[in-house]
């Protein structure tokens, strides 16, 4: 009898089943590795653009005492995705004797929100920042 190298039909089958397994699971976490970098992409969008508006309402005294403002951001600042914002501005602490023309202590509450996920059924992601800033009553 003549020896023959090489492999089975048996052991060809074994390897690509294993193969196909390892294959299939490395599809699985690049496709979620992809999904959290785009996440975690419109999260540090989001948080820039509320950089900007928290540091414009700081800022910016003109803008009313205790009452609610809200905004929509330019889709081409936010590479094409829905985002707004809402803030109000409310007196904190005033000085002992504290009246009109005197300084205060405001608090800025900024909400930023953005739409995520698919065209079809969009998920509004929000999250909070506050500031304090000085100003005059």
């Amino acid at each position: 009898m003549k020896h023959q190298r090489g492999f089975t039909l048996l052991e060809v089958l074994v390897a690509t089943l294993i193969m196909g397994i390892a294959v299939a699971g490395l599809m699985s976490g690049l496709a979620s590795s992809t999904r959290n970098a785009a996440r975690l992409t419109e999260y540090d969008r989001a948080t820039l653009l509320a950089k900007s508006k928290m540091d414009e309402l700081l800022v910016d005294h003109n803008v009313p005492r205790k009452s609610a403002i809200e905004g929509v951001f330019d889709p081409a600042q936010c590479g094409g995705i829905a985002a707004g914002w809402s803030a109000m501005i409310t007196p904190l602490e005033q000085a002992p004797g504290g009246g009109i023309g005197r300084w205060v202590v405001d608090r800025v509450q900024l909400e930023i929100w953005w739409m995520s996920g698919s065209p079809t059924a969009p998920i509004r992601r929000s999250f909070t920042l506050e500031g304090f800033r000085r100003s005059i009553l």
